[in-house]
């Protein structure tokens, strides 16, 4: 059984109430440079099914993914926790969705969840640009995306599914609107393309608008919704009239379960052109014109993005060779700036490739997301129950961001033996382990009731989810040499303290 204690702050103590020894051991650990597979980061793994066609996910080829295997198209392999998975709404543009279509969803959540992965979630009514005459060419409307009263209907039927299954949705993209889901080629939003008005006008950004707020309610207020640009997060929290300069969110205003704080960003056309095919435009309004920010976005972004889940995809080679490895090129240093959690490995691997060919690849697959490195720890050997002593541990982040969604951090007591399991909440944001290095240090209280004898230190990452708290797939993995227990989800310290038998002599 694992027993959990409650943690104190060490400032909240009465004077003289934490046992601190006069001499603690100090631990220097050794950094791993092995690739691994780490909760809600990574390369992922890209899914289409329909409504009227469901196919639903496969549990072995799930599992099998989460080990190292080619990427599609690739010339590299990768290991996959994360799987992206487009539902395609394409018979439904003017009615509601079959009681069926629900039922299929629970059946991949619940695939998904026996497999240890999460899913990005991602709503479209089509994925299918139909050329003809038209300036664009290549898609010509109408396009087939549905009306803004069907797409808020249908959030409100997809609410129930989605709030029951969001320990298994790593993050839920804007979707619905245009093809893809990519909120451009549009029949009922604006179509800001050459094919229509080449801009958005006000009522185009508040029906946007009302589309997100819907999204963000459908889902609990700890899981963020990425929106396909800058801009629209903008216009959401600022309103039609907001320029690119607005403010973005700061460390005070950053996991908090607001709406600023849950809007984050998936970008379809990573290092594709000068502004990624106009992520980094402004479409303009009613009064004003769409016109190039690609400077202002990207300092916006820049900012934002390392509060907020951010991914994507690349999507064409021709930006070549600002794309490539450095130091020919800026992909990596792009990634560490826009503190990208996740890329898919599918498309467009003319552009993943060359990162494997370039030499950079393997840096990529390790510090994609997160990757905490233990550098060292200090403990006491000997300790008293019912009492509170101090520990430190200094670890450094060296991926491009930190964990987007909540997780607890535990220091775990394990007795030598009989293997008995005492759990301690340490006070700290794991998400707010930023890249660089951290300092964490907390104090334990442990209980008159714990057996006298050894006990080793773990520490333990695992989801916040009571569902998969307990699965070792969903807990996070330490990059260090002989740390990882992969039956048990938890990071061996390397360290033992002590309950002395003699303990109760020493208390008056």
């Amino acid at each position: 059984d694992l027993h959990s204690f409650p943690t104190r702050r060490s400032s909240d103590l009465e004077p003289g109430a934490v046992d601190q020894p006069a001499t603690d051991v100090t631990i220097s650990y050794q950094a791993s440079e092995e690739d691994f597979p780490n909760p809600e980061r990574g390369f992922y793994r890209y899914t289409e099914t329909s409504v009227n066609n469901f196919v639903p996910l496969n549990l072995n080829q799930l599992k099998n993914w989460r080990g190292l295997q080619q990427a599609d198209g690739g010339n590299y392999s990768v290991y996959s926790t994360l799987v992206f998975r487009y539902y395609v709404l394409e018979d439904y543009t003017n009615n509601s969705l079959p009681a069926a279509f629900f039922d299929n969803l629970t059946t991949d959540f619940t695939t998904a969840r026996e497999a240890g992965v999460k899913l990005i979630v991602r709503f479209t009514y089509t994925v299918k640009a139909i050329s003809g005459n038209c300036p664009e060419g290549f898609a010509c409307p109408p396009y087939g995306d549905a009306s803004k009263n069907i797409v808020l209907q249908h959030i409100g039927q997809l609410k129930t599914v989605l709030q029951q299954n969001a320990d298994v949705i790593a993050v839920l993209q804007m979707g619905f609107i245009g093809i893809w889901g990519e909120n451009y080629y549009t029949d009922h939003f604006g179509d800001p393309s050459s094919n229509a008005q080449g801009k958005l006008m006000d009522n185009n950004w508040v029906s946007r608008s009302e589309v997100l707020q819907a999204l963000l309610d459908a889902m609990p207020n700890d899981r963020m919704v990425q929106v396909r640009i800058p801009q629209m997060k903008q216009r959401f929290i600022y309103g039609v009239n907001a320029s690119t300069g607005v403010p973005p969110l700061t460390e005070a205003e950053a996991f908090s379960n607001t709406d600023k704080a849950r809007i984050g960003f998936h970008n379809d056309c990573f290092l594709a052109s000068e502004d990624d095919y106009g992520t980094f435009a402004d479409y303009g309004n009613t009064s004003s014109p769409r016109q190039f920010a690609n400077e202002a976005l990207r300092n916006y972004a820049k900012q934002d993005s390392r509060y907020v889940a951010v991914g994507g995809e690349t999507c064409d080679d021709t930006f070549s060779p600002q794309n490539d490895c450095e130091s020919g090129g800026r992909a990596q240093t792009e990634m560490r700036n826009m503190h990208y959690s996740y890329l898919n490995c599918a498309y467009n691997n003319a552009v993943n490739n060359d990162w494997q060919t370039g030499g950079c690849m393997d840096k990529i697959k390790k510090e994609i997301g997160y990757r905490f490195i233990l550098k060292n720890g200090s403990f006491p050997s000997s300790i008293k129950a019912e009492a509170a002593w101090n520990f430190r541990i200094d670890l450094e982040n060296v991926g491009y961001a930190s964990p987007f969604n909540e997780r607890p951090v535990k220091l775990i007591m394990r007795k030598q033996g009989s293997g008995e399991l005492f759990s301690f909440d340490i006070n700290t944001d794991i998400r707010k382990w930023y890249s660089g290095n951290i300092k964490l240090e907390s104090a334990v209280t442990t209980s008159a009731s714990m057996p006298k004898g050894r006990y080793d230190l773990l520490l333990f990452l695992p989801d916040k989810y009571a569902s998969i708290t307990n699965r070792p797939e969903y807990a996070t993995r330490i990059a260090n040499k002989d740390m990882w227990e992969s039956s048990t989800g938890y990071n061996r310290l390397s360290a033992t303290v002590e309950i002395p038998v003699l303990d109760r002599k020493s208390v008056v």
